[in-house]
């Protein structure tokens, strides 16, 4: 590959300084080759008609607007490359934009960005052009920063949990029928086999649950963040009367009318509603399948003092969520996960959780991690919606649907390097009170 750096050579037989053996005005191709140090992955093209990279690279990124470089410039980390390709400024090649796992694998495997020196960093921003450092309104997918949200309330209030849960999970629920497939279940699934489908490993996943939780007919769960019911429906189908709990009105009326639909009536319900507001309690378990991702670090005490407040004494919970490798991160999400996924998210390591559920009065029994099943469960979203790409824009709109392909690639990615995990973390209501039931010594469950 011939690097910009290697024309400067060529061109004056000295490669100490590029900026003053070509003072001219440099390419977007060009100032791309100098921050990749020369190592590009990829085909890159732009609407200056520069180029840089293998031209039979099987991936590549053409930059089709003097907006997308705005957002390039001004963007910080991956938020400025995502504002180019929602708003259609940025297109991707070699991949399809449900799935552009290949492409984002072949970026974070073999590019690395370099900060030049000061003297050449000037020449890229001329020859940019300094109305690119301005600025510009990002595509209206894009939710406005952290501080500007303060307008809907505290982070982690009811109203503005109640928004962020709005933002994501009232897409639609066509959408998100194509996507999860008939089980509607939007968290990791649990794989028996390598080869087993989607619609297995989840049902698989509310098995192990459901175990792990010691649940039998005539029992009483309670099920936090339930999502569109499928663990309601799951425990009510073996004679436990569930009770589910949701933010998203869409989820709520999709899992009401499910219910009806299989019968469960009697013992299953899906309410719309901040789980803080659940009056009852004695319940034999509690289950939060996806829910601690979105309660916020500082609130997790309240939360697990919540949670067992709800169990009778000897009741089980079982928490199941989204974590970072270690428990020293900042656990704020940012950029692109921040603005377009999961606003206000927030993950820590499993040790916080087990800390925060101990200190709370809970008796932690066991932790496990699942991360390995979940870029598989990530890879077959992506397949559902790249076999039902038209009709999801047609449902969402292009940029939305774009967002979802990168999202969950991305996603995947992350999980498959250990960055984030998935895990388990059972526990028991039985401190001070000298409970311990008929539990047996050992894991009971089948893994």
């Amino acid at each position: 590959m011939t690097t910009f750096k290697d024309r400067s050579d060529a061109a004056t037989g000295d490669a100490a300084d590029p900026a003053e053996a070509e003072p001219g005005k440099l390419t977007l191709a060009e100032v791309l080759e100098i921050f990749a140090g020369g190592r590009l992955p990829l085909r890159f093209t732009a609407y200056d008609g520069s180029s840089a990279g293998p031209e039979d690279a099987p991936f590549g990124i053409d930059l089709k607007t003097p907006r997308g470089t705005t957002y390039l410039v001004t963007g910080f980390g991956d938020l400025g490359l995502a504002r180019a390709y929602v708003a259609g400024d940025l297109d991707i090649q070699g991949v399809h934009p449900g799935d552009p796992y290949e492409l984002l694998k072949a970026l974070a495997e073999s590019l690395e960005f370099t900060r030049p020196p000061a003297r050449l960093m000037a020449r890229i921003v001329r020859s940019i052009g300094f109305e690119h450092l301005r600025p510009i309104a990002p595509p209206p997918q894009e939710v406005p920063p952290r501080w500007r949200r303060i307008a809907g309330g505290l982070r982690h209030s009811k109203t503005r949990d109640a928004e962020a849960i709005h933002h994501h999970y009232d897409v639609s629920n066509t959408f998100y029928e194509w996507v999860l497939g008939p089980s509607m279940t939007y968290t990791c699934a649990c794989y028996p086999r390598l080869d087993a489908s989607l619609e297995e490993a989840q049902e698989n996943k509310y098995r192990l649950v459901f175990e792990k939780l010691r649940l039998k007919p005539g029992d009483r769960l309670l099920d936090v963040g339930c999502g569109w019911g499928g663990m309601v429906r799951y425990a009510a189908r073996r004679g436990v009367r569930a009770v589910g709990v949701t933010l998203s009105r869409e989820q709520t009326s999709w899992a009401q009318r499910a219910i009806a639909e299989e019968g469960l009536g009697e013992r299953a319900e899906v309410r719309y509603g901040d789980y803080r507001d659940i009056a009852e309690t004695g319940f034999d378990a509690v289950s939060s399948i996806g829910l601690l991702e979105h309660i916020g670090v500082r609130n997790y005490a309240a939360y697990f003092r919540f949670l067992r407040s709800r169990l009778r004494p000897g009741g089980l919970l079982l928490n199941h969520c989204i974590t970072r490798c270690d428990n020293k991160a900042e656990p704020s999400a940012q950029g692109f996960i921040d603005r377009y996924v999961f606003p206000d998210g927030e993950l820590t390591g499993s040790g916080r959780i087990i800390t925060e559920a101990q200190d709370a009065g809970l008796e932690v029994l066991h932790e496990e991690n699942l991360r390995p099943h979940y870029p598989l469960t990530l890879r077959d979203w992506c397949a559902n919606l790249v076999e039902h790409w038209d009709e999801a824009v047609a449902e969402i709109g292009l940029p939305a649907a774009k967002v979802w392909g990168l999202y969950m690639a991305g996603s995947r990615l992350a999980f498959e390097s250990g960055g984030i995990e998935l895990h388990h973390v059972l526990a028991v209501n039985s401190r001070g009170t000298g409970d311990d039931g008929d539990r047996p010594m050992r894991p009971w469950w089948t893994p």
